[in-house]
Order: structure tokens, then C-alpha cells, then sequence
């Protein structure tokens, strides 16, 4: 997909104020309005309009924008966001099942769409889509703060044991002057064992003020992990890979493999196949309330030893002329 330029599209400087902004939009969108405008790109150039504007005007999607595009140009290929990308912001008005994500593309809620149009993909890899995040709203409360969200990062080692971790986050806003800034605070966290990503942390009292003596309303965490050097997640089952030489694979042995507790002598069975998967139960991540720990699983892989000596190459050989009949390729064949 291509990087959409919404400063381009509106005419207005990366720090221009959030009154600039609306003044421009107004005076562009009474040009290209489908209503008045004779010219015959008026309806494409109208809704690249309100796209830029939705994003412009919100403090908490320019935020985004910004982060991520700072290093793109119009028309410029822009890769999907990568996992994480949001962590570490906060952000105001939706409901706690609506998604931690303050900046939605790929996640659960998010932003959403300008209800009402048809959003670039550009958008929509941002920010999600309107029709996900029209549900995800938190309904308006008389007195009491609003509730607030944000993504938060933690190492799989803190949801395995458990820890008391220093969160910082940001959140977006403009100052007297219309210009966009971030407050920041920093909060202390217990991080509960068995935790797994996409569940919420609630802290009471933590979100907006609320009215008068009114009480304040919540900030829920939302948990993602950390990229693991080893292990990948899938709910609280892990998985890694294991490289097995071909003998090992072939004739079977006993390895060391590596657990979140630490390594453990694990037996590969003999004829075992590239892809295999073994499983070390109760490894995984613990479990909470009625929930069972999760297991651990080994994928293996076969690592083939390098030719690069000429000891080498006639081992090769030697195995060449001793699986002479071996034929990997049979079933390609007529």
C-alpha cells in the first residue's frame, strides 16, 4: 500500500496547529464538496479530505500518524505496522472490552474509522476499521473521569513468574497554542502471574478526572509481549525450534533443550522428520483462576553440517554412495 500524506492533502505544515488544520480543511472542503464543486476529481479529492482530517484533527490518531510516518513520503510502499508498535501510550474513551490499543491497525478495537466512509487501506492498517470500533465505544458518564487505555509491553520471564514493573506512558494532547504535545507519567504495576497477552490490567482511579468531587475514572493495560529471542506464544502454549543434527534426527538422542525455568534433557525420538513437534507438558505459561498451564512444544528443524573442508565433502560422499537408492524427489516425478 502506498503512504498516504495527510499534511500534503490538507496543505498544512507537520506543526501546524490544531486550529490550522481545521481552518484549511474547512476552506478545502467547500472547494472539492460533491454538492458544488464542477471539477471531475471533486468526489476522490472530498474523501482524501475527511480521511486527512479524521486523523489531523484527533490528537490521539495524529500522534500515530506521526510515528509512524516519519520517515515516508507520499506515494512512498508502507509496510504493515510491526507488532508493539502502539506500546506505551494512553489513551481516552473506550470501553475496557473495546481493545488497549490507543492506535487500533491489526489489534482488537482501536481507533476505527470515520463512521460514514469509505477508508483508504492505508487508514485501515493504522487504525482499524469503523465497523469494529463503533461497538468498542465507552458509553458517556455524567460526572465520574473517563476511562482510560493504553498497550503495554512485558517480557514473557514476568508473566511466567510474575513481577512489580515501572510503566511509562504518554499521552497525547495539544497545548494553549494548539500544537501537539504528550503528557507523561510513570505508574507502578504488579504484573500477575500467568498473565497472557491481549488480557487487561485495571488500576482504579487512574483514568480522567472526574467532575467536581466526582471520582476518576480507570486505566486498563493491555498486555503484549515482548519479542522472545526463543520462544513464540500461542495463547499459554510455547513453541520453539530445535536444530537436531541428521544423525540425531535418524537414530535418535538426548538433548539439551531450553525451558523458561531453564534447560532440560529432552529425547528425540529415532526417525523423527523436520517439522515434528514434541511436547513438554505443563512448560508453558502458567494458568490463572480455572485456567490450565500451558504446555511447552519443540519444532524440530535439521541443521546439515557445512561442506567446508575436504573431510567434509567425502563424508557427503560417502553418504551419497551409501543412501545411493534414496530418491527425496519420487513423489514430483510422473
Amino acid at each position: 500500500m502506498k503512504f498516504q500524506d495527510y499534511y500534503q492533502t490538507l496543505g498544512v505544515a507537520r506543526d501546524a496547529t490544531q486550529d490550522d488544520i481545521k481552518k484549511s480543511y474547512r476552506k478545502l472542503a467547500r472547494k472539492y464538496h460533491p454538492d458544488v464543486s464542477k471539477l471531475p476529481d471533486a468526489e476522490a479529492k472530498f474523501k482524501e479530505l475527511n480521511e486527512a482530517n479524521a486523523v489531523l484533527s484527533d490528537p490521539e490518531k495524529r500522534t500515530a500518524y506521526d510515528q509512524m510516518g516519519s520517515n515516508y513520503k507520499a506515494g512512498q510502499e508502507f509496510q504493515q505496522p510491526p507488532p508493539g508498535w502502539d506500546a506505551g501510550y494512553e489513551f481516552s474513551g473506550r470501553g475496557a472490552q473495546g481493545g488497549g490499543s490507543p492506535f487500533g491497525g491489526g489489534f482488537s478495537g482501536g481507533f476505527g474509522g470515520s463512521e460514514g466512509h469509505d477508508n483508504s487501506d492505508f487508514f485501515e492498517a493504522l487504525f482499524g476499521r469503523a465497523s469494529r470500533a463503533g461497538a468498542a465505544r465507552q458509553p458517556p458518564r455524567a460526572t465520574q473521569g473517563q476511562d482510560h487505555h493504553a498497550k503495554v509491553l512485558i517480557s514473557l520471564e514476568d508473566s511466567f513468574r510474575g513481577a512489580q514493573r515501572s510503566i511509562s506512558l504518554r499521552m497525547p494532547g495539544t497545548d494553549a497554542q494548539g500544537h501537539l504535545t504528550t503528557h507523561d507519567r510513570t505508574l507502578d504495576v504488579n504484573i500477575p502471574k500467568g498473565i497472557r497477552a491481549g488480557q487487561h490490567l485495571r488500576l482504579a482511579g487512574q483514568g480522567g478526572a472526574g467532575a467536581g468531587s466526582s471520582p476518576a475514572g480507570d486505566l486498563f493495560l493491555e498486555i503484549e509481549f515482548e519479542p522472545h529471542p526463543i520462544f513464540r506464544v500461542d495463547g499459554r502454549d510455547l513453541y520453539f525450534d530445535l536444530p537436531l543434527a541428521p544423525w540425531e534426527a535418524a537414530l535418535g538422542a538426548t538433548v539439551s533443550a531450553p525451558t523458561v525455568e531453564g534447560h532440560v534433557q529432552l529425547t528425540i525420538p529415532a526417525g523423527s522428520a523436520a517439522g515434528r513437534k514434541l511436547r513438554l507438558k505443563g512448560k508453558g505459561l502458567p494458568g490463572q483462576a480455572s485456567q490450565p498451564v500451558g504446555d511447552l512444544y519443540a519444532v524440530l528443524t535439521i541443521q546439515l553440517p557445512p561442506a567446508d573442508s575436504d573431510a567434509a565433502k567425502d563424508a557427503y560422499r560417502a553418504m551419497a554412495a551409501a543412501f545411493g537408492t534414496f530418491a527425496p524427489r519420487a513423489h514430483l516425478e510422473d
